[in-house]
């Protein structure tokens, strides 16, 4: 695959993804991987791009008002430091290609399934949303994913928040974890190859137009279902490997 194709590619990632609030990071695994990158050469990759589309998420969301502070600082506390712990763990290529393939998977069913509105939201407890942050946080970190795709359905599915408020509160954690583990990352002396950089503009344009249009009422159903199709290509080819 052309870095031209790859960065198109990415592009649409980035699109879909900050429609809904999430930067694209298992998206970009997906795409990076049936491109034939290493795997090594895609976490400091996911997690570059993840930092430029979260921000361009965050701000938009914020903006429109669906931003919840109180929801968002017991899942975020905790997260971060371990998603730092997550991303300077090293682990055999072998096995960072199985989990990469298993969180493909888990994201790919994610994108299958609707998601409905809770008709009465209540709020977790503190105890349970760091529990929980720190868990995402540290898978983040392993896999090169800022977590997103992990805690916008826990907080839909368990009723904690309204899909935009949802969509609001993953952008900044996505953000915070992706920050913390590119610097895991980076501690490794992990570097960010050229081509990365023209995947950069791509995403940057592509979660600019989709978190500007996901601020308000976007159906993306059926591009869902077909990046959904990808991502179980790519998980059946790590685990298959």
């Amino acid at each position: 695959m052309s870095t031209v194709i790859l960065a198109l590619a990415v592009a649409l990632v980035a699109w879909l993804y900050s429609s809904v609030g999430h930067a694209g990071a298992s998206g970009y695994i997906a795409v990076m991987t049936i491109a034939g990158l290493a795997p090594a050469e895609i976490k400091p990759i996911a997690l570059f791009l993840n930092i430029l589309v979260a921000s361009i998420a965050s701000v938009q969301f914020y903006r429109g008002g669906h931003f919840s502070w109180k929801l968002f600082w017991p899942f975020a506390l905790l997260a971060t430091p371990f998603a730092f712990i997550g991303g300077a763990t090293q682990i055999p290529i072998d096995v960072f290609s199985k989990i990469l393939g298993i969180v493909l998977g888990v994201s790919a069913l994610w994108l299958f399934k609707p998601i409905s509105e809770g008709e009465q939201i209540q709020e977790p407890s503190t105890a349970s949303a760091m529990g929980l942050g720190a868990g995402i946080g540290l898978l983040s970190g392993l896999t090169g994913t800022g977590g997103g795709i992990y805690l916008t359905p826990l907080l839909l599915w368990m009723r904690w928040a309204t899909t935009k408020t949802a969509s609001a509160v993953s952008a900044l954690f996505i953000l915070l974890n992706s920050v913390a583990g590119f610097a895991g990352v980076l501690s490794n002396q992990a570097r960010i190859p050229n081509h990365a950089y023209l995947l950069a503009v791509a995403v940057i344009v592509g979660g600019f137009f989709g978190a500007t249009l996901g601020s308000f009422r976007l159906p993306v159903r059926t591009a869902r279902v077909l990046l959904a199709i990808v991502m179980c290509i790519a998980s059946i080819k790590l685990l298959a490997t």
